[in-house]
């Protein structure tokens, strides 16, 4: 079963927005993290950005890979 929470906020004057405190507690976030902001046919959608540990960034790099590559991905957040 999907846990479902809905919410709104109004659009500043100075195009801000709040981000509900129900909403901010439940996924545990804090000043300081970020959200990914992404349109897709006139649909919003916004996620957190996974803060990676140096763990999950040695998972990403390959041995002998491509650095260019490698930062892309961790700058993307994949695993």
């Amino acid at each position: 079963m999907k846990n479902i929470m809905t919410s709104k906020t109004k659009i500043s004057e100075g195009y801000s927005t709040v981000l509900p405190a129900e909403i901010r507690k439940a996924l545990n976030l804090a000043p300081g993290d970020v959200l990914q902001w992404n349109v897709e046919d006139g649909l919003i959608t916004i996620q957190p950005r996974k803060k990676m540990t140096l763990a999950g960034i040695c998972g990403v790099i390959s041995a002998g890979g491509d650095a260019v590559k490698d930062k892309k991905k961790i700058q993307a957040g994949e695993s």
